[in-house]
Order: C-alpha cells, then structure tokens, then sequence
C-alpha cells in the first residue's frame, strides 16, 4: 500500500470519528437546528399556492415562533421565516411573512 493511501484512509477515519462526535453532541443537547423550524413552520402552514391562510388563526405557529425565538440567535428569526415561506410556494410571500413577523413581534 502506498503511503498516499494510507494517509488517505488516515484522513478519512478521522473525518468518520470527528462527524460522530458532532452528532454526538447534537443529540446530547437535543437542538432544533435553523432547518429543522423551516421544515416545521412549513408543515404548519394552510395554502394553496397563491396565500397563507392560518397565519393569524394558528396557535401552533405563534408556539413554534416563541419557541424559535428562545432557541435560535436573533440573527437567523428572519431567516427561518422567509425560507419557510418561500418552501411553501405561495405567491403572496411578502404578506405572508410580514404576517408572521407581526405575529412573532420580530423587527
């Protein structure tokens, strides 16, 4: 075996063990990550491709944007809330997230 191989296999094992410690770690903390309130804002949303209905009417959704805002930086509210929106596909976006935004109280 050549040493170009094994310091491949080197770098790979160690690459395997750090992505386990990671995951390790995740799960000992048991974080939602920004990605995992886009998906679940998203699942909670009533559309049907042109606008948001259940924005105003949706206590999930004001529990999940509290819950969001305790969890996650300041930075990344917004994010969440556009992406979320726009993984919909609707076409009134703009209301849709200044809904929101006036709901979560987010500047």
């Amino acid at each position: 075996m050549k040493s170009t191989d094994m310091a491949r296999k080197d770098r790979d094992l160690r690459k395997a063990r750090k992505k386990e410690e990671v995951l390790a770690r995740k799960m000992e903390k048991n974080e939602k990550t920004v990605g995992d309130y886009i998906n679940e804002l998203n699942s909670l949303f009533f559309h049907d491709g042109t606008k948001i209905y259940n924005i105003e009417m949706s206590d999930e959704i004001l529990d999940l944007l509290d819950e969001m805002k305790e969890e996650l930086e300041e930075k990344n509210w917004m994010n969440v809330i556009r992406k979320a929106v726009k993984k919909s596909g609707v076409k009134e976006k703009e209301s849709a997230i200044t809904q929101l935004k006036e709901m979560g109280e987010i500047e």
